[in-house]
This record gives structure tokens, sequence and C-alpha cells, in this order.
């Protein structure tokens, strides 16, 4: 019993001090990058972010990894990408330089972690669907459906049991609810957006593939 009480705190621990130490790390790097102006700097950021989401999404994925860490590359890249550039230039409208740092690197980290899971849930359902004998598009279909439970769950429950992280950040730091409001709205919105886009394209390139 003791070694099993043992060994379930450093499963617990163990993840929590990884988390502890990312942000701490990140937090020390944040400083320098949005001080600096070049935009390279930025787009690398953003580059890493798509890679290491895209590694981790497919972690569910037991055969033929390279193959489908490629799918995912291309499904964030190009969802997570149409919606980021949507949101910065005609949503919120960026003033010059059209790179801002403190701006892109937040909403990215939002985007691109929602469809990180939902990928991942696409790509696990789709997997076992797949070996259950469903064809295809009754795979395609449960995959879908199973990657946007956590994104339609949540626009159903906020405001009616949640107030989500930018929304509370924002009214404790003193901002008016109604204009926190607004923003958590462009947040639910291109999460949602990002999300299911990014699921579409990957299960469209799964056509042919048996992941």
């Amino acid at each position: 019993m003791p070694t099993i009480s043992l060994f379930s705190l450093v499963l617990a621990v163990a993840p929590t001090a990884r988390m502890v130490a990312q942000l701490l790390l990140i937090g020390f790097a944040l400083v320098y990058i949005f001080e600096t102006e070049n935009a390279l700097i930025g787009l690398a950021v953003v580059a890493v972010m798509i890679g290491v989401s895209a590694w981790i999404s497919i972690r569910v994925i037991a055969e033929d990894r390279r193959r489908a860490f490629g799918r995912s590359v291309i499904s964030l890249g190009l969802a997570g990408g149409v919606v980021l550039v949507f949101v910065l230039f005609v949503v919120l409208r960026i003033s010059e330089p059209w790179y801002q740092p403190r701006l892109i690197i937040p909403i990215a980290g939002m985007i691109f972690s929602s469809a990180m899971t939902a990928i991942t849930l696409a790509a696990e359902r789709f997997g076992r669907e797949r070996a259950a004998g469903a064809s295809y598009v009754e795979a395609r279909k449960a995959a879908w459906t199973a990657a946007l439970i956590p994104q339609i769950n949540a626009l159903l429950a906020v405001g009616l049991v949640s107030l989500p992280g930018m929304m509370t950040g924002q009214i404790l730091s003193g901002v008016d609810p109604l204009i926190a409001v607004r923003y958590q709205i462009v947040v639910m919105a291109m999460i949602l957006q990002s999300s299911g886009l990014s699921v579409a394209i990957f299960l469209t390139l799964s056509k042919t593939e048996n992941i």
C-alpha cells in the first residue's frame, strides 16, 4: 500500500513539476521576445508552437507516426494560420508594426493548443472506429463529433457554469466586464473555428491512411 501511494504521488507530482518548469522558462523567454522588434523571432515562436502541438497531438497514434505528424502539421498550420491571421488583422485590426509578439504569441497559443487537443481526440476515435471495421465515412463522423465535444460543452457552459480564463483575468485586472465579454466571445469563436477546421483537414488527409 505505501508503495502504491508513493507511485501515485510521483505520477501526480512529475507533470506538475514539468508544468512549473516550462512556465518559468517561457516567462523569462517572453520578456526578451516581447521587447524585440524582429518579426522573424515571432514567426519562429509560432512555428515551434505548430511543431510541438503537432507532435503532442499524435501521441495516441501507434503506427506510421511520421505521416501522422505531417498531417497534423499541415492541419494545424493551415487552419490555425488562417484563424490567427483573421483574428489579428480583421477582428483586432492590429496597427503598425504588423507583427506584435505581445498579441501574436498568446493568441497563437490558444489557437494551436485547442486545435491540438481536438486532433488528438479525433485521431484516437478515428483509429478505434476503423479498427472496429467502420467505414471511412462512419469513422470520420464519429471522430468529428468526439473531437468537438470539449469546445461545444465550453460554449454551452460559458457564463452559466464557468467564467473562462481570459474573461476572469481581465475582470480581476479592472477591465469593464462588458469589454471582457467581447474579448471572450472572440476567443471562444476562434477556438471553435480552429479546432473544427484542423480536425476537418486532418480527417480528410487521413482518408487513405489507417491511423
